[in-house]
């Protein structure tokens, strides 16, 4: 008898608690739910911590403000900001999301690799000794009646005749040279292939084809599309997405015993007929090897 008392204590314990924990979710979840106000972003899930860093992104590429881009990452509590900024970029490349809303991703993470922001700089020139209509002239004349009756109508380069009595014009000015121009290519200027190098790391088990893209100054170029080709399919993708590894850097894994074929979309660079190379370690065992192309703008 006690043990069946024993029991239907233990049941009546379990039932209260049962009762208790249904009764404190309905309160918590819906008489009283918890409200966040002013939270911390770090406590986001990963796709709204995503759509922040798509708003980031596209403050910074409007005012190109590095340091207040890096203090509103930081509240997102990334331990590798860059890293979360170009693994987010690829995510949304690989879904198919235009590159124009990817750039600023790419961009900002670029920036913040490299320490500083990177403005545009538009070409200036400079006017020298340019008249202009409103410049203060003054003179010593003797007007005759025909000059006085000459109408005052402003016109950017004013002709008026007069007799006017000879002075020796004093005039101090400091002529400011001509700057010289180096010329720069543009963002669309052809890029060329000048280098085609086998690259042999002992151990890998698969041939990485690897691109470095640089200007006319030899500074790598990020966003720079590339289209890889072979017989069963295609593969785009684009230069900056590993900082890490500099700006103009992208890579693809080659298969054994197929050809492929790249083209750079930016003034439609081709290089045909590409194989993975094999390399020879010391113990004279074969491995896979990778290729080194580099591309530059003239």
């Amino acid at each position: 008898m006690s043990r069946l008392n024993l029991r239907s204590q233990i049941l009546h314990i379990l039932l209260a608690l049962l009762v208790g924990l249904g009764l404190g979710l309905v309160y918590s979840w819906f008489l009283s739910p918890v409200t966040y106000v002013d939270a911390n972003p770090a406590i986001l899930r990963s796709d709204f911590k995503d759509q922040y860093r798509i708003v980031i992104a596209a403050s910074y590429a409007a005012t190109q403000n590095l340091d207040r881009a890096r203090v509103r990452l930081e509240l997102l509590g990334d331990i590798d900001p860059v890293g979360e900024l170009s693994a987010q970029a690829q995510r949304m490349l690989a879904s198919g999301e235009p590159f124009d809303k990817v750039r600023p991703l790419a961009q900002l993470a670029t920036d913040l690799n490299n320490g500083f922001a990177s403005i545009p700089t538009p070409t200036s020139f400079t006017l020298l000794n340019t008249p202009q209509g409103d410049s203060v002239i003054s003179v010593t004349e003797t007007q005759t009646a025909e000059t006085a009756s000459i109408e005052e109508t402003p016109t950017p380069f004013p002709t008026i005749i007069f007799e006017q009595t000879p002075i020796t014009p004093v005039v101090a000015e400091t002529n400011t040279p001509r700057p010289t121009f180096t010329p720069v290519p543009g963002p669309g200027a052809p890029f060329t292939l000048v280098g085609q190098d086998t690259v042999c790391v002992p151990g890998t088990q698969e041939g990485l084809l690897q691109f470095i893209f640089m200007d006319g100054r030899r500074k790598q170029v990020a966003g720079i599309e590339i289209i890889v080709t072979w017989s069963q399919g295609e593969d785009r993708f684009f230069t900056g997405f590993k900082p890490e590894l500099g700006n103009g850097y992208a890579d693809f894994i080659m298969d054994a015993d197929t050809v492929y074929s790249v083209r750079v979309v930016a003034g439609g660079a081709f290089v045909p007929d590409i194989v993975t190379p094999t390399c020879t370690d010391p113990n004279g065992i074969s491995y896979p090897g990778g290729l080194l192309l580099t591309f530059q703008q003239p």
